[in-house]
This record gives C-alpha cells, sequence and structure tokens, in this order.
C-alpha cells in the first residue's frame, strides 16, 4: 500500500492516546505526557474508560465518543483489545496509528486479527511493538523515548526501538535534528519501503538514514530505496554482518537474514550507501549531502605534516579509495610556490613552517590537476604555523564546499589549537575532520556512495542486447532432466545450457563404457594433446571429492583405464551411486589462464544472485569473490569484475597479457539473461573458467532447478529488480513522420531540454493543471529514472533525428489495481494520432500487468484530450471537490 494514508501519521492534526494513564512509570502516562509535554499543538484527546481525566483533560472511553475523528491514534493498550480499537478508529475516519503494544504474535492470532480489522478501511499501522513515532518539527513525540529530538533535515527509520533511542542520545551531543523518527517495530503493516515512498517527496527531508535488521518485500523495498536515492542521500547500517549475528537478529525480528554480501549488492543496486557503525551514519550525510556523485574519487592531498599524509593514505588504501597521481606540470607549478624540500609527491607535504599563502598556493595546484577529483587539506599544529590563519585561507578558497569545482575535505588534528580552525571551515560550508582516519573515511563514503549512484542509473533489459540467449535450446534440455524427475543436470548438460547462453565449453563426447571411453579418446587425441575423463552420475555432482576426474591422458588406452579406476574408487567410496558413463573432452591448457568462478544462487530475501571471482580447487579457502543482483549489463558486470582481487590481475602484470575481459562481462550477461529466463534455475557453479588474452572457456559447469517450474516463462519474478521490459516496443506513423515508441530509459533525460521547449505554455499548463515554466534536474530525474514496477513511461522518439516527440505515462498503486496515466506529445506534432498511438501502448501494458482500472484527472477546458478519452471508451466525470477538473476512468476488466 505503500504512501496510502500514510499523510495521516507524518502530518497529524490531531492525536488520540489508547491507554493514556495517570499511573506512574506506566508506559500510557509517559507517552502521553511526551505528547502533552512536547507542545505539539494540535487536539491531543485521552482515551481510557478508567479515567474521566488524565493530565487535567477529558478522558474520554472509547473511539466513537471523541468529539473529533483523529488524524492519528496512538494505543498503548494490552494485546487483545488491540484489534477492536483499530476498528473502531477506522469506522470514526481515522486512517493511521501508532501500535506501541508489544505482544501481538502470529501464535497468538491477534496481529492478523489486528490487520483484518485495519483493511476495510485502509488503516495504516506503525507497528506493533515500537518505540513510537517521532516529528520534531511539529514537536510531536509520539512515544516512549527518554527525550525529544531536535527539529532538522534528517530522517531516520528504525527497525531496533533501542537503537533510534540511542541515536537520538547521541545527536543531542552532537547538535543533529531530525524531520522523521520512525520506529518501525514489526512492520505487520507499514515497512521501510513505505516510509522511504513517503520521505523521497518530503520537501522537509535533506537525507534518510536506516538501521536494518531485516527486509520484507524486497522487491518493493529496493523499488522506494531507489525512488528515494535518486533524490537524496539515503545512508544504511545493515545489522547480521556475520553469521552469529545474522541469527541473533533473525530471532529478534522473527524474520529470514540474507547473506552479507547479497545484501551489499541490493543496497549497492539501490544507490544507498552502507556504512558500519552508528555514528557513521551521520558523518557519511554530512559528506554525501553536500556533492554531488563523481565518476571517480582520486585524492590529492596537501599537508603541513608528512607523517599525517601518510596516515591518511594508509586509511584511503585500506578504504578502496584511489590516490591522485599529479601531472608533470602540476609538480612543475608546486616546484614554483613549494621549498625545495617539499614532498615531490602526492601527499604534497608542504613542511610544518607553511604559513597561509603556501596553502593557498599548494591547494590552487593540487585541485587544478586534470587527475585530482576529491582535495583533502590536512593541518598539524606547529609552532612555526597558524591552525586559524591556515583554515581562513582555505575557507577564502572555497565555494560550496568545493575548491575549483572538485569537493574538498579538511582534517585539522589537535584540540585546543585546532578547535578554532574547524570552526571557521564548518562555518564556510567545509567538511572537517579531526583524524585522518575520519577524514579518509570520509573519502570513501563519497566514493561508495557515487559507486552506488551509477549502480542505481543502470536499468539492463530483460532482453539484453549485451547477451546471447538460447532460450529454447536450454528449455529442450530442462524439460529433458524435468521428465526424468531430476534436479541436477549432468555435466553434458550444463555445459550445452551455458554454450547456449554464449559461454565457450570445450567439445565434450558421452561414453558409456571404459570401451567407448578409449573410441572417443581415439578421435579427440587426433587433435588435442591429452585429453580428460570425467566421471557422469547423478548422485555425484562434485566429481573431484571421490577422485571422478583424470587428467592429462594421452593415449586412448590410458584413458580406457581411467575410466575403469574411476569406476573403482566410486564403487568403494559410493556404492550406491549409479554410474552413468564418462565424459571425455580436450585437455584445455593455458599456462597464462586465471580460474574464475561465475555462479548463481537463491538469496531467501533478495532471490537470484550471481556470484564472481576467483576460482579453482581452493575457491572457499581464497575467498576473493563478489556478488551482485541481475539483471547486468557491460558496465554493471564490469563493476562486478573490479571488486575482486583477481579483478585487478586479469588486467595482467608481468608477462601475463591482459585477459579478454570483454569475453568475462559477455559471460557474466549470459548467465544473468539466463536467471530472467528461468524462473526455475536454482543454482549455478561454473568452476573453474579459464580467462586469458585468447577468452574464456569453461572447463566445468553445475546446474539444480526445480522440475515443476521448467516451464514458467520469464522474465523472473523472483528478481528483486525489474528488467527494462524490452518487450514493450513499437514503430509508429504519424503523418510523414516515423517513430520508434519504448520504455523509458534514464538517459532519456537528456532529450527533455528540446522537447519541453518545442511545447506550448498553454499545452504545459494543461498537462500539469497549472502554469510551468521550468523543472529542476530532481524532477527530470525522477520522471526519467523508473523502477518499471509501479511506473512507467513510454517515448516516441522520430526515428530520423530521435528527438523526443512524446510521452505517456503510467502511476500505478502498489498493488497494481489502479492507475493514474498521462500523455504530453509535442505541441508541433499534435493532431497526426501520436497522443492516441501513446495513449493505446499505456492501455495495452495496463492490461498485460493486470490492473483493474485506469484514470486521470485533467482541465475541463483540456477538450483535445477528452474527446480522446471519450472515443477510447473512458468515463468522464466532474471531479467531486476541485472545481474545474474532470475525471476519466477506463475499466480494464
Amino acid at each position: 500500500m505503500t504512501i496510502r494514508n500514510l499523510e495521516f501519521a507524518f502530518a497529524p492534526k490531531s492525536v488520540a492516546v489508547f491507554g493514556a494513564s495517570v499511573r506512574d512509570g506506566s508506559v500510557g502516562r509517559v507517552v502521553f505526557d511526551n505528547i502533552v509535554s512536547g507542545g505539539f499543538e494540535g487536539e491531543i484527546w485521552p482515551v481510557n474508560p478508567k479515567y474521566s481525566q488524565v493530565a487535567g483533560r477529558q478522558c474520554y472511553a472509547k473511539a466513537a465518543d471523541l468529539p473529533g475523528i483523529p488524524d492519528l491514534g496512538v494505543i498503548v493498550t494490552p494485546p487483545e483489545t488491540v484489534p477492536r480499537i483499530v476498528r473502531e478508529l477506522g469506522n470514526k475516519g481515522t486512517r493511521a496509528a501508532v501500535v506501541i503494544t508489544a505482544g501481538l504474535t502470529r501464535e497468538s492470532g491477534l496481529r492478523q486479527a489486528m490487520l483484518d480489522a485495519a483493511k476495510p478501511s485502509l488503516f495504516r499501522i506503525i507497528g506493533p511493538n515500537t518505540v513510537g513515532l517521532m516529528i520534531p518539527p511539529i514537536r510531536l513525540n509520539a512515544g516512549f523515548a527518554h527525550m525529544a529530538a531536535k527539529p532538522g533535515n534528517i530522517a531516520l527509520l528504525s527497525q531496533s526501538g533501542a537503537i533510534a533511542t540511542s541515536l537520538i542520545d547521541w545527536a543531542a551531543d552532537n547538535n543533529v535534528g531530525f524531520s522523521q523518527i520512525v520506529s518501525l517495530g514489526d512492520m505487520a503493516d507499514v515497512d521501510v519501503g513505505d516510509c522511504l515512498d513517503m520521505l523521497a517527496g518530503d520537501m522537509h527531508t535533506r537525507a534518510i538514514v536506516m538501521y536494518l535488521e531485516t527486509i520484507p518485500n524486497p522487491r518493493k523495498f529496493i523499488s522506494a530505496a531507489r525512488a528515494a536515492a535518486r533524490v537524496k542521500p539515503v545512508i544504511a547500517i545493515k545489522s547480521g554482518r556475520h553469521e552469529q549475528s545474522a541469527k541473533a537478529a533473525a530471532t529478534h525480528t522473527g524474520a529470514l537474514s540474507g547473506a552479507d554480501r547479497v545484501v551489499d549488492a541490493a543496497l549497492l543496486r539501490a544507490g544507498i550507501l552502507r556504512v558500519k557503525g552508528l555514528t557513521e551514519l551521520f558523518d557519511a550525510v554530512e559528506t554525501t549531502a553536500r556533492f554531488v556523485p563523481l565518476e571517480r574519487a582520486r585524492v590529492g592531498i596537501v599537508t603541513n605534516g608528512g607523517g599525517a599524509g601518510v596516515l591518511a593514505v594508509d586509511q584511503l588504501i585500506e578504504g578502496s579509495g584511489e590516490l591522485a597521481e599529479l601531472s608533470p606540470e602540476t609538480i612543475a607549478r608546486l616546484d614554483a610556490v613549494l621549498p625545495s624540500t617539499w614532498s615531490h609527491a602526492n601527499p604534497v607535504d608542504i613542511i610544518g613552517d607553511a604559513p597561509p599563502e603556501r596553502y593557498r598556493a599548494a591547494i590552487e595546484a593540487v585541485a587544478a590537476d586534470a587527475g585530482t577529483d576529491v582535495v583533502l587539506v590536512m593541518n598539524c599544529p606547529t609552532g612555526l604555523g597558524s591552525p586559524l590563519a591556515a583554515a581562513s585561507a582555505v575557507a577564502a578558497l572555497a565555494q560550496d564546499g568545493k575548491i575549483d569545482g572538485k569537493p574538498v575535505l579538511t582534517c585539522w588534528l589537535g584540540e585546543h589549537t585546532a578547535r578554532e580552525g574547524r570552526r571557521v571551515l564548518q562555518d564556510a560550508g567545509i567538511a572537517s575532520f579531526e583524524t585522518p582516519s575520519d577524514a579518509a573515511t570520509a573519502v570513501s563514503y563519497l566514493s561508495e556512495w557515487s559507486r552506488a549512484q551509477r549502480a542505481l542509473m543502470r536499468t539492463p533489459s530483460s532482453r539484453s542486447e549485451d547477451a546471447r540467449s538460447g532460450r529454447e535450446a536450454v528449455l529442450a534440455i530442462f524439460r529433458q532432466v524435468a521428465k526424468g524427475g531430476r534436479r541436477m543436470l549432468t555435466e553434458p548438460e550444463a555445459k550445452a545450457a551455458i554454450s547456449a547462453y554464449g559461454i565457450p565449453v570445450p567439445e565434450t563426447i558421452v561414453a558409456r563404457s571404459p570401451v567407448e571411453v578409449e573410441a572417443a579418446a581415439g578421435r579427440l587425441l587426433k587433435t588435442s594433446a591429452q585429453v580428460v575423463v570425467k566421471l557422469l552420475s547423478k548422485a555425484i555432482s562434485h566429481k573431484s571429492d571421490i577422485g571422478g576426474v583424470m587428467l592429462g591422458i594421452t593415449t586412448s588406452a590410458a584413458a580406457g583405464e581411467a575410466a575403469r579406476s574411476i569406476e573403482a574408487r566410486v564403487r568403494k567410496s559410493a556404492p550406491q551411486a549409479d554410474i552413468e558413463g564418462y565424459a571425455v573432452q580436450p585437455m584445455v591448457v593455458r599456462k597464462q589462464a586465471q580460474e574464475l568462478i561465475l555462479g548463481v544462487s537463491r538469496d531467501p530475501i533478495f532471490g537470484p544472485a550471481i556470484l564472481f571471482g576467483a576460482g579453482g580447487v581452493a575457491v572457499e579457502v581464497m575467498d576473493d569473490t563478489a556478488i551482485a543482483l541481475p539483471p547486468l549489463d557491460d558496465v554493471l558486470s564490469g563493476d562486478l569484475i573490479r571488486q575482486t582481487r583477481i579483478g585487478r590481475l586479469l588486467a595482467g602484470f608481468r608477462d601475463r597479457k591482459p585477459a579478454d575481459r570483454q569475453s568475462i562481462i559477455a559471460a557474466l550477461n549470459g548467465l544473468s539473461q539466463m536467471i530472467i529466463d528461468f524462473p526455475c534455475l536454482v543454482s549455478l557453479d561454473i568452476n573453474p573458467l579459464l580467462a586469458d588474452a585468447e577468452g574464456v572457456i569453461a572447463l566445468d559447469a553445475r546446474i539444480e532447478i526445480e522440475p515443476e517450474r521448467v516451464e514458467e516463462a520469464g522474465p523472473n519474478p523472483a528478481l528483486a529488480i525489474r528488467p527494462y521490459p524490452s518487450g514493450w516496443e513499437k514503430t509508429f506513423s504519424a503523418g510523414d513522420t516515423d517513430y520508434n515508441i519504448r520504455p523509458i530509459k534514464p538517459a532519456d533525460i537528456a532529450l527533455y531540454p528540446e522537447f519541453l521547449a518545442r511545447i506550448s505554455p498553454d499545452d504545459l499548463r494543461l498537462r500539469f493543471l497549472s502554469p510551468r515554466k521550468s523543472f529542476s534536474d530532481q524532477m527530470l530525474k525522477r520522471l526519467t529514472q523508473l523502477d518499471y514496477d509501479r511506473n512507467m513511461a513510454f517515448v516516441a522518439l522520430e526515428t530520423r533525428s530521435g528527438a523526443l516527440g512524446g510521452i505517456s505515462r503510467l502511476s500505478c498503486d502498489p498493488d497494481h489495481t489502479v492507475a493514474e496515466y498521462a500523455v504530453l506529445v509535442r505541441t508541433d506534432l499534435q493532431g497526426h494520432g501520436l497522443g492516441w498511438e501513446l495513449l493505446r501502448q499505456i492501455v495495452d501494458y495496463a492490461k498485460a500487468d493486470g490492473i483493474d482500472r485506469i484514470g486521470g484527472i485533467m482541465l475541463s477546458e483540456n477538450t483535445r484530450m477528452l474527446a480522446m478519452c471519450r472515443e477510447f471508451g473512458f468515463s468522464i466525470k466532474r471531479h467531486p471537490i476541485e472545481p474545474g477538473l474532470v475525471e476519466a476512468t477506463l475499466e480494464l476488466r
């Protein structure tokens, strides 16, 4: 339901407290006192049949007795009473409540009873088992936190009440204020995705911080997070990073905890910066809220103390940072303004006696270097220079926290002499830190957030041009496996499947007996120096564990003997296993190749995930892998490779030539496409995949499927990120112009300025219901960067010029029953049928998506659109509240 009726919780004008009490130490008294003493200016009504008055205010017995309709209910009554109170509030007209009460468990049936009571009136519930809700700008403290937070522009979402109150306490000491604080509790109804949707459009919220223990409804969460992260920084802590703490979190929340690397991958694709510690949340906000994302974050360091600069470099490299390499021109420029004893490298050590003028000259030179993206300025207290004067020099150079258009971060070490310097820098809008570690960590925030923002902008297709798809061939293989009642494919079957998706494999001959092995080896040895013999058994998937693989065989007789020795070992170690035969293939020898592993698994929360890393028999020991969520494309696959140590080795070293990177990317894209095409795919391993300058080749493959799901068509509904819907493309001719109509892409933002410039002011007024002169970059991002789940848009592009001619848009309720549509055609192109075709595309898409009804609100003077709607079959009626507006509705079922 996302934000439906949540405005009553986030901006209430009246509050009713059920369970308000006069008893000292009771939750009901603490909650009521917090609301009253906090200064909330709306109506506050206590409700408790035990009292006639609470804190000098008339107390009511039940919801029906209240003198008005409360926007928000706060419930602190015994668990068994909560469903009844929710039903009574819904009947009264209230649409939201914070249920602080604990004990509404699934086992007791009370949780479901509460939800059933809320459903008829679309009543929203925060909780149960929550510390409460705090909205400092309206001075509402509807909970039992020990203190009220000060107003600010940071929103806090926490799945732990204890963490929420701890952060409130910490923020008070550090002068941090909040726009919203939501303790989510058990999330029976309102969850973190709902709140993200609400906060994405909240003009009072500059940044969102989250403490997460689990993520219910992952597709909704990622969809909401991607929408929010496109317009403001979203920072998260996700607990359960290690197995033991993950188990503790699952016990605490009563929900599954996914593998931590998959969580990393999910948050990255959602554009969220993940941090490890509570205090880091706000440091990360301060850094990301100041700057725009960077393509790279190469750091140039200016310091008056060499040791401090080295410490910063150590922390920077440990945090996967990048030190800028200064150009010869910059070195020469620095030589001209610095003492001869300066470091002559980055970090630029300008010596301990540096006056403000030297700071200024060095910073200007480093900031002007084309290879520098971020400038870090450091100051160590000495008896020869003034930290305050140095800070003033840096402050004079900066504008909006940047120097020469590049982010500048500072570190003024020390206490007494440095404190005033840090104050001067902060007053100038420059981030300042106390230690090199803190400063380097801030750089890592900027780098990681920028990487997450790049991943956020990628929208790979459900039928990617980057990947080969052999769906029909693989479907035939999967059908044969399912027909035999098997889940595991044999090695030849698995290799045939990955080969169909563009991953090279060696020729494989299946032999049923040692005699057939000899014949197969004889054939292969005519073109290969050596062959390999492998066991084929449905009962044994890891063949090497029992000696089921024999390498380096040079004669057909030796190949037959190898098969007989494999059989003997199987009979001894796994007598119950059936031996179906042997796979004979050429021995692939690539001395300079790296062994890689590619894999697919299902995460219990986020669904299919793709693994890449260093392969071979010691893959677990090496532990050099990274994970990404599909769908992938060339850019995302390249990012996945870069996350690993072996990814750097693939670039070549010493006498080794660089591996064919595009072949590795193509293999990853092929796996991504297979996941999209086959919901039945459970797991897949390619280990090893050899990669060198000649390309890649898979020496072994293992695939598990769900036989009962083989006939299910893609795109895979388990994908946490919905792929670009490439099947919804068509051509259309209007007048003498041909158009390509397709789903919108983020890159289409570049087409908007020319498009909007060719639309008359009156047409803009009719589309947006009021005059509009300009569109902010933030709004254009929200119009073009969609998740293709709840929002959809089609663009009509002129085939010859590529110019944008028109747009149709669909915004759907989260339950996918009702959607709002809009159409806008360039003024000079109207009257040729383009608007009609764009509307038809939206209607067809809505029908295919299972939406029951679409509608639009328009000005009654918009005669062209109204005429088109009537012709299309829409029903038209006046808006029930706003004069001058009409509603057009089309029933699709």
